[in-house]
């Protein structure tokens, strides 16, 4: 069956087409609202819902267009449901349910996270069921036993900010332009990691719990430090340093922790998904345990329709023609069926 996503819960609007007999990717758009938010230093909510309502339509059509099918050859639409903006949500899900209407066909709502957690099976080294898999973005970083699809136990999360808003907050600090998180990791590997000692929180701690918040304070910290008394900007070598020991820190309490999550579960596969998936640093951490490692390719670490249209053909079976429309911001994994 062929299976459209369109994903619109924060600054990406995602569209593809998904074959789920073939298992193939034929045709994917994607608009980034990256440079238009940039100016604000972040995300603007209404900004992002209008830039989605403005976008979706010709994504969709020139998607139709890749894919070389007709309107009606689409069996089925999926749509992010949530969690994410409640404004921006509602572009994806208000066009799914029109085109539904007007097609007469089918729709599955998706969870954002799943979506994400899916992804790497857009990639030709697929993983098995079951595994350990690390959600870790900007707004959510988890670690989950997945027996298989729908089926996912969370196993711990971060007690405070997530990894990568630690990321995107501590390149604030630095003065780095938006989005930080990115930017940060890129300037990373101009500096000495070891330069400056950070604190990695609940290391050692019983549970798999994380926390990213005080890390970021010590960041503060330290270029209180180096600027206060000398009333001067941090120097470039600083700033590398300063994110390279950032990041070293942050790296070593996500491998521990997956460690952890691996042995406690007895699994040897780790999935790890989310925007923080593309940080190099990490990969090659994480590559070092002892288990099978899986990362979607990097253009499935944002947000995107690919791995809506995918969670979508995951869900076949709970195609309705007729759904209430609504959106859910808030939305835990855990209760995806719900």
């Amino acid at each position: 069956m062929l299976v459209l996503g369109l994903e619109s819960s924060c600054d990406e609007t995602g569209v593809a087409l998904y074959d789920s007999e073939k298992k193939q990717l034929l045709a994917h758009s994607l608009h980034s609202q990256i440079a238009m938010h940039a100016e604000y230093g972040g995300v603007v909510p209404e900004l992002a819902s209008r830039d989605h309502v403005d976008r979706i339509v010709g994504l969709v059509e020139e998607c139709v267009l890749k894919a070389n099918i007709a309107w009606q050859d689409i069996d089925v639409i999926a749509y992010t449901q949530g969690p994410g903006l409640g404004g921006a949500l509602l572009v994806a899900a208000g066009f799914a349910h029109g085109l539904a209407l007007s097609l007469d066909k089918p729709l599955i709502p998706v969870h954002h996270l799943e979506g994400h957690l899916l992804s790497p099976l857009l990639s030709e080294n697929k993983p098995q069921f079951p595994f350990v898999a690390l959600l870790v973005s900007g707004g959510h970083t988890q670690f989950f036993k997945v027996a298989d699809i729908g089926e996912y136990e969370l196993l711990c999360e971060s007690v405070d900010d997530a990894a990568g808003e630690a990321f995107d907050k501590t390149a604030k600090l630095l003065g780095l332009p938006y989005p930080g998180g990115a930017e940060l990791s890129r300037l990373a590997a101009f500096g000495n990691d070891k330069a400056y000692t950070f604190p990695r929180p609940m290391l050692h701690s019983k549970d798999l719990n994380m926390s990213f918040s005080g890390l970021k304070t010590a960041v503060l910290t330290k270029i209180m430090e180096l600027t206060q008394d000398t009333q001067r900007e941090l120097s470039d070598n600083e700033i590398y340093d300063i994110a390279a020991s950032f990041q070293a820190a942050a790296v070593e309490v996500l491998r521990k922790k997956a460690q952890k999550a691996l042995e406690l579960t007895g699994l040897t596969r780790l999935v790890v998904a989310g925007g923080v998936g593309a940080n190099q640093a990490l990969r090659a951490a994480l590559k070092k345990l002892n288990a099978e490692v899986y990362f979607p390719e990097l253009q499935w670490c944002t947000d995107n329709g690919a791995m809506i249209a995918l969670a979508g053909a995951m869900h076949l079976d709970q195609r309705e023609k007729t759904q209430s429309f609504t959106v859910k911001p808030r939305w835990s994994l855990t209760d995806i069926n719900n």
